[in-house]
């Protein structure tokens, strides 16, 4: 299966009626796997200072998760796992997998619980494949 597969046939698949605004799959060095058609244009020290969080849990909090320009205030994620951050009526889940970031940007009327189930079962299931 591709990495593309994922991204459209289970980040951005509807739940409860809803769906991601945005999605990818980015390796841990910042290259894109797959992503969304609107998944925002980010800066490689985005995804540097995203993947300091995995290593050194909190340190996003006091500046806020950045992704394509986006301010997202850090809130509780699972340490040097999951990173959730919310911006307004939306967010953002990223989960770390072995190899790759696992991103999903939600908005209203989408929940952050739908954005969190999305993601992570995605990250879990390629976690578990060595992923």
């Amino acid at each position: 299966m591709s990495w593309q597969t994922y991204v459209d046939d289970h980040l951005m698949c509807e739940t409860d009626g809803q769906h991601l605004t945005a999605a990818a799959i980015i390796g841990h060095d910042g290259s894109v796997w797959a992503q969304s058609a609107n998944f925002p244009q980010f800066k490689p020290a985005e995804i540097a200072a995203i993947m300091k969080d995995f290593d050194e849990p909190g340190s996003l909090a006091p500046t806020g998760l950045h992704l394509g320009g986006t301010k997202y205030m850090v809130i509780q994620g699972e340490p040097g796992a999951v990173i959730r951050g919310k911006k307004g009526p939306g967010g953002i889940t990223v989960k770390k997998t072995t190899q790759a970031l696992i991103i999903g940007i939600y908005d209203e009327p989408m929940t952050p619980g739908q954005c969190n189930m999305v993601v992570e079962r995605l990250g879990d299931y390629l976690v578990d494949q060595g992923l």
